[in-house]
């Protein structure tokens, strides 16, 4: 069976969350798109692991994990990530991580174009909210046809790949120097460096694409992992407020290595209140004052799991969730932190917009969203801990109205609902996987 599970919004709906559950019993987790940009925050072992590149199936002994065709990676953040989860006790080991020879390697200049063109934008007010960890300038480079895979690193001492090395070389010392007056970086020491995490990662590095083909055929169960969500979508999200790659689930066999295969389910995650990392429209936040949104940043722990960035917050976006859900195309919804909520006496709940005198329901990303004001109703609080609940029918009615009216609102039924941050802490309703 293979499963997608993807985010309906902007990103940091709890998806790690969702797919560490789904790991328990899936024999295999892939990462399939995105770098080290965004994190999974998961709390397991009473300990909480922040995995910005490794597939959230990694703190399951049994689960093979798989960073897939589609990403673009930054070998010594990979490193560092593996050796700060083995201190905690997890195992990773060529048996049970592997790395697509196909996927694109964030090169070290990277990073270093990211910051300098973030910078300058800075200066004009009309920076992006980059993460500077180089995703754009991977992706970039990867449809330029300048940069390596992961399984040049196999294939170093061949002539090919040291002439296409030189080759990139010389163009990004030429970009470097005249955009940004940079020095130029040398030849040996970029060869020493791919050596050097050759020597690190070979073991790791193999055809995914045909393991993976293998094991559906062997009838294992196969998790698709997506980074951020529909809003940062590189074609259907809120550009140019967007990530650099194909967040949505159609992507998820692509990017994964199986492009012939479709996807048996794809999980939509949602978050019980809208979050949003970086620039951009966030109609979520016009909504309620800002001693409102600080409280709800306060409870809910609301800080980027790769930067540490406060995120912006709001109440739920029926509106913005609509159009990510049909974006995904989710059969199955899983919403995350309701527990947040069980402080406030009234709970708003965006159930529309408004652009001047106009009431607008549906959501058009290429629109000018700075202009829309949200459309709030109120809805009554439960104001008692439900962390403890473990049935759909254990919840106080007041919190189960308040997923019934999301129901209603998205027109799609809520399968999954976690109510504490532990990984016993959710329960279910309905037909759930």
């Amino acid at each position: 069976m293979l499963t997608a599970v993807t985010g309906i919004n902007w990103g940091d709906e709890g998806k790690g969350r969702v797919i560490d559950l789904l790991a328990e019993n899936a024999d295999v987790v892939v990462r399939y798109q995105g770098g080290n940009n965004a994190g999974h925050t998961v709390v397991a072992k009473q300990q909480k692991f922040v995995l910005n590149l490794l597939p959230s199936g990694i703190l399951h002994e049994n689960v093979i994990c798989i960073l897939g065709d589609g990403m673009v990676v930054d070998l010594e953040h990979l490193t560092n990530e593996i050796a700060q989860i083995r201190e905690k006790g997890v195992v990773v080991t060529p048996n049970n991580l592997k790395l697509s020879k196909r996927a694109t390697i964030s090169m070290p200049w990277h990073k270093i174009q990211d910051e300098l063109e973030e910078t300058r934008l800075a200066k004009t007010g009309a920076a992006f909210g980059s993460t500077k960890r180089g995703i754009a300038y991977a992706y970039s480079d990867k449809y330029r046809k300048k940069t390596l895979r992961l399984g040049d690193l196999l294939h170093l001492k061949e002539e090919s790949v040291q002439n296409r090395l030189k080759m990139m070389l010389e163009a990004k010392n030429l970009e470097l120097a005249g955009c940004y007056y940079q020095e130029p970086m040398s030849y040996p020491a970029l060869l020493s460096w791919c050596e050097a995490q050759a020597a690190e990662l070979w073991p790791y590095i193999v055809d995914t694409g045909a393991y993976l083909e293998e094991a559906l055929k062997e009838g294992k169960r196969v998790v698709l992992e997506a980074q951020l969500g529909a809003m940062r979508d590189i074609d259907y999200g809120i550009f140019p407020y967007t990530s650099s790659s194909s967040t949505i689930s159609a992507y998820g066999p692509i990017g994964a290595g199986i492009p012939g295969k479709q996807l048996d389910h794809a999980v939509g995650v949602l978050k019980a209140y809208s979050t949003c990392v970086g620039a951009g429209p966030f109609t979520a936040e016009k909504a309620m004052p800002e001693s409102w949104m600080e409280l709800l940043r306060k409870f809910g722990g609301e800080y980027g799991a790769a930067t540490g960035r406060p995120r912006r917050v709001g109440p739920f976006d029926a509106v913005a969730s609509r159009y990510g859900l049909k974006c995904q195309n989710a059969d199955k919804i899983a919403l995350t932190k309701l527990d947040v909520l069980s402080m406030m006496k009234e709970i708003p709940v965006i159930v529309g917009y408004k652009k001047g005198n106009q009431e607008v329901t549906d959501f058009d990303p290429i629109e000018d969203l700075e202009e829309y004001v949200p459309i709030v109703r109120m809805l009554p609080g439960w104001q008692t801990d439900i962390s403890g609940c473990v049935t759909y029918d254990e919840l106080p009615d007041a919190a189960k109205a308040y997923v019934e009216t999301l129901e209603d609102l998205l027109q799609h039924e809520i399968q999954f609902i976690s109510v504490g941050a532990e990984r016993s802490q959710y329960l279910t309703k309905g037909e759930w996987l």
